[in-house]
């Protein structure tokens, strides 16, 4: 899982993860999103709905944002048709790069996010060229301080709830799913007084590329930008950098 969690250490390192509200929206919108275009609109009904709602309302984000996320999903929206497009290349290194977006405008997005690749030292590639080097599984992080059970009772409820993987470090649990089985262990878990600090569907890597000095800052400043980009819904790349080096970044 060393893909998954790499970036996110970072972020956290960096005090850059949900550190701005605005920011924190919309990794929610996203979560919401993907969830009513999955399932339906209906949190009775769609369980991943339902627990995004529940981030939300935490997060005081306003109602108006989340009902008109729910009716971009469904296509509610009179005279806009967002597209779910998915693009993939190379950042310095040869470091593989997927990013997931959701536009309006089909060749605007694209030349925007070819030219952030070619402005920080990547290129964007063919369909196909480097997606076989991920897999989408379900991952469920929880803090080990705010888990009500002990680490062999998660694992056993998680892997009786129908999850494929269960590792532990320092500080979380990391519960993992097939794509299909995610929120029924999520459901499950939860039922049973499990919070989650993460719960998502992700691409992960099947191996991941060290860089270090001038390559780990050009892949860094590759990755924040695509992030940034008002129509990019998540980036996805299989790189590690050593804590060493985040030092200087």
């Amino acid at each position: 899982m060393a893909g998954h969690s790499k970036w996110k250490n970072i972020q956290h390192r960096k005090g850059k993860q949900d550190a701005i509200r605005g920011k924190l929206f919309t990794k929610i919108s996203r979560e919401i999103f993907n969830a009513a275009r999955a399932g339906g609109g209906n949190p009775e009904t769609n369980f991943r709905l339902r627990m995004a709602l529940e981030k939300a309302r935490e997060a005081n984000m306003p109602s108006d944002n989340i009902q008109r996320t729910i009716d971009k999903a469904l296509g509610n929206i009179p005279g806009v048709t967002y597209e779910e497009l998915i693009y993939e290349g190379y950042g310095p290194g040869g470091v593989a790069v997927m990013v997931e977006a959701l536009t309006d405008n089909r060749n605007r997005t694209a030349a925007e996010i070819r030219h952030i690749f070619s402005k920080r030292g990547g290129n964007l590639g063919e369909t196909g060229c480097v997606s076989w080097m991920f897999e989408r599984k379900g991952i469920l992080t929880v803090n080990k301080e705010q888990s009500p059970v002990s680490e062999d009772e998660l694992m056993l409820m998680a892997l009786e709830a129908g999850a494929s993987d269960f590792s532990a470090d320092d500080d979380e649990y990391e519960i993992t799913t097939t794509p299909e089985e995610f929120a029924a262990v999520q459901e499950a878990l939860t039922k049973e007084g499990i919070k989650f600090e993460e719960a998502t569907v992700t691409l992960i890597p099947q191996n991941t590329l060290e860089l270090r000095g001038e390559e780990a800052q050009k892949m860094l400043l590759l990755y924040e930008a695509l992030e940034e980009h008002d129509d990019v819904q998540a980036v996805y790349a299989n790189f590690e950098i050593p804590d060493e080096e985040l030092e200087t970044y």
